[in-house]
């Protein structure tokens, strides 16, 4: 991730419409923009071993929270 990345730059790319891949803890999430503070979250890796849920409804605050740990961030534009 480049150095001047910022939360708020992630959140307002979001409200723009984007679509936001990031590698968390091992696994490959897609997220979007739901409705106001509210973002889907799927599980886009997938491993038997360790299942995790493959859809999330998660807010800013869930976001905040990942965003240190967020690694290979790639964007889409939303459908």
């Amino acid at each position: 991730m480049e150095e001047n990345y910022t939360f708020e730059r992630l959140i307002d790319e979001l409200d723009k419409g984007f679509q936001i891949y990031f590698n968390y803890v091992n696994d490959r999430y897609l997220v979007f923009k739901t409705t106001e503070n509210c973002y889907t979250q799927k599980l886009i890796s997938v491993h038997d071993k360790n299942p995790q849920p493959r859809m999330l409804v998660i807010t800013r605050k869930n976001l905040k929270e990942k965003f240190p740990f967020m690694t290979d961030i790639e964007y889409k534009v939303g459908i």
